[in-house]
This record gives C-alpha cells, sequence and structure tokens, in this order.
C-alpha cells in the first residue's frame, strides 16, 4: 500500500480536506463521548476489527456498501479517509483490488483513521 510510503498522514488528510464530499464528514457529539467512555485503544482496537474483517479479504461481496456512514466514529473517519471500501482505497491510495491486505496495510489504514478520529476530537 503506498499510503504511507508516498504520503505522510498528514498528507493523507491535508489531500481529503480538499474533496467536497471527504471533508464534509465529523464526528458528532454522541461520537466523541463514545470516544472520551471507551477511550482511545478501544476505538483502536475497534478500527482493527473492522478493518481487519470489512477491508482486508480479497473478495468483499458488498464492495462500496460495507460501510455505515454512522452509528460509530470509526465508520465516519472510514468515509471522512476514503477507507470505507475497496474501491475508495484504489482510487484515493491506489490499493488494488482483490488481493488480501497484509497486517502493515492494515496497520496503515488503521494510524490513517485513528488520526483523522483524534484531530477531530480536538477540534471540539
Amino acid at each position: 500500500m503506498e499510503m504511507t510510503s508516498v504520503q505522510t498522514i498528514d498528507e493523507a488528510l491535508e489531500k481529503l480536506k480538499k474533496s467536497k464530499f471527504r471533508s464534509s464528514f465529523h464526528l458528532s457529539e454522541k461520537d466523541k463521548k463514545y470516544i472520551t467512555e471507551k477511550g482511545l485503544d478501544t476505538i483502536r482496537s475497534h478500527a482493527a476489527d473492522f478493518v481487519a474483517a470489512r477491508l482486508a479479504p480479497a473478495e468483499i461481496p458488498n464492495d462500496g456498501k460495507q460501510t455505515p456512514m454512522r452509528g460509530h466514529p470509526v465508520f465516519v473517519a472510514q468515509h471522512a479517509c476514503a477507507c470505507c471500501c475497496r474501491g475508495c482505497l484504489n482510487k484515493w491510495y491506489r490499493v488494488p483490488k482483490g488481493k488480501q491486505l497484509s497486517a502493515a496495510e492494515q496497520r496503515k489504514i488503521v494510524n490513517l483513521l485513528m488520526a483523522w478520529i483524534e484531530r477531530e476530537v480536538k477540534r471540539g
């Protein structure tokens, strides 16, 4: 995955801000409260689980529809960061479809999601 080898997390987040669609996503007060109650380590664990189950497989039967728009802070982050489906991963980060994501690729996605979430929480 070229995600952080070509661009840093900061560069990726800066690029995403320029997209009207991607920059329209923000955490709700309910999401922020959930993060405060659960803690960032738990949210990171949820993100890793979601990425492993919904993005990492080589073939995803409902690709493009597997990530809800709301219901969990990580889902919101996935849409904001273009990590919601393999189509978006391919378009934004040139991650090939039809290939199982490695553990390192999954970690990079989770790190990006968590950086976005942490910025949203600080944003108030």
